[in-house]
């Protein structure tokens, strides 16, 4: 019998702590501070670890993919958030479509790639 796990969290690092600690608030997320330059950040029932830490080759190779039920619909929160009109340094793609569903992208201000996708119904 295999063991219940209840969450997987990653851990992201960042070019200036403070900046993304507001981006991801901004983006939807709750924190809670676990200590000096390290929090968790929970949206629904999903969690990660932002870290004041930043090593360039990690950070900017750091891809996270978290699926969402609509990509169209997650595209238009996103950019009803004015997310690069506050952070310059962020980047939004625009949703689109794979033989395996839809997915769009977001640039976080220290280069972590956060994919937003769905999957095609099965």
């Amino acid at each position: 019998m295999k063991p219940k796990v209840t969450s997987i969290r990653p851990f992201i690092g960042s070019k200036n702590f403070e900046t993304s600690r507001s981006f991801y608030r901004d983006l939807g997320f709750e924190e809670n501070e676990l200590g000096p330059g390290f929090s968790v950040f929970h949206f629904q029932h999903l969690s990660f670890y932002l870290q004041d830490y930043y090593a360039e080759e990690w950070v900017g190779n750091t891809m996270v993919f978290m699926e969402v039920e609509n990509t169209e619909e997650f595209w238009a929160y996103l950019q009803s958030l004015n997310l690069t009109e506050k952070y310059p340094e962020a980047k939004l793609v625009p949703p689109r479509t794979l033989p395996w569903g839809s997915e769009c992208f977001v640039h976080d201000p220290a280069g972590v790639l956060w994919h937003f996708g769905a999957f095609n119904p099965e």
